[in-house]
């Protein structure tokens, strides 16, 4: 039996050849006709339990060391004591190798941060990724100095959403942050002063979907909206307005053209605004 084979057929019964994993069978005999152990399948293969093969994790800009850091396991129960203290020596030592500076402790506690707000709030990977290198670049510009690290995690995520079109409010970062309003105002508007954030405007419309969804509102009522937002921009109603107050003030005003049950309240609940300030822009486009 070779390593290799040129022969399309079996020589013992002329039946089909079949490559199986690092084999090669005759579908008839049975016969194992040539086998090669080289694994000529892709390097990246996924298994069913969403872990990777032959190679690490990839990696990632939400880790001070994109994730190439190497961890000190405890070894289990079956260690003695000496080996289990010798274990936590070495693990204590790796840490401090680790992170040597405060900087980079900063850093780290920084994207700490900004992983648990991005999961909280059910943000994808990439603005994850996007808002730990606003955070290290703020860093960088000697921004952090002086200032709050739970603050500038936030700004961080806020800013990623703001460059990425996602709509997430002030308030519903600050509700899951550690930081507080002010915090995240003064870390932001130091970001985007010195680091030149490429944000603009925001624009009520994209609210629009994702209010909607939470308030079970029809298509018809979405598109109704779409059009009342754009009536207040063509008579130039929405200077100085909060783009999630309009949105849900033009959500508001279609449902109630449609008849459908939706109240101040709810639609003020979903933008995290007073029902004063929908009340408002409703009487606008009335």
């Amino acid at each position: 039996m070779g390593n290799t084979t040129s022969t399309t057929t079996c020589p013992e019964c002329s039946g089909r050849l079949r490559a199986e994993g690092d084999e090669t069978v005759c579908a008839g005999c049975g016969l194992v006709v040539a086998e090669d152990r080289i694994d000529r399948g892709p390097e990246w293969r996924p298994l069913d339990d969403d872990r990777r093969e032959r190679t690490g994790a990839p990696l990632t800009r939400s880790r001070h060391d994109r994730g190439l850091s190497t961890e000190i396991g405890r070894g289990g129960r079956r260690l003695t004591g000496r080996k289990r203290r010798m274990l936590a020596r070495l693990r204590r030592q790796h840490n401090r190798a680790r992170i040597p500076t405060k900087a980079k402790r900063n850093q780290v506690y920084g994207f700490t941060e900004i992983r648990r707000i991005t999961g909280a709030l059910s943000l994808p990977e990439t603005v994850r990724d996007r808002a730990c290198m606003f955070f290290e670049r703020a860093q960088d510009e000697d921004l952090l100095r002086g200032r709050s690290l739970e603050g500038f995690a936030a700004a961080s995520v806020y800013a990623a959403c703001r460059t990425a079109s996602l709509t997430r409010s002030v308030a519903e970062v600050v509700e899951v942050a550690k930081a507080s309003a002010d915090e995240l105002q003064v870390a932001y508007d130091a970001m985007n002063r010195d680091m030149g954030l490429p944000t603009g405007p925001i624009d009520p419309a994209e609210f629009l979907p994702r209010f909607a969804s939470e308030l079970n509102l029809p298509t018809r009522v979405e598109s109704r909206a779409r059009e009342l937002l754009a009536e207040l921009r063509d008579t130039g109603h929405l200077a100085g307005r909060k783009p999630g107050g309009v949105a849900a003030a033009c959500l508001y005003a279609a449902a109630r053209e449609a008849n459908y049950p939706l109240t101040q309240r709810r639609a003020a609940t979903v933008a995290n605004v007073t029902p004063v300030t929908v009340r408002g822009t409703y009487r606008e486009l009335e």
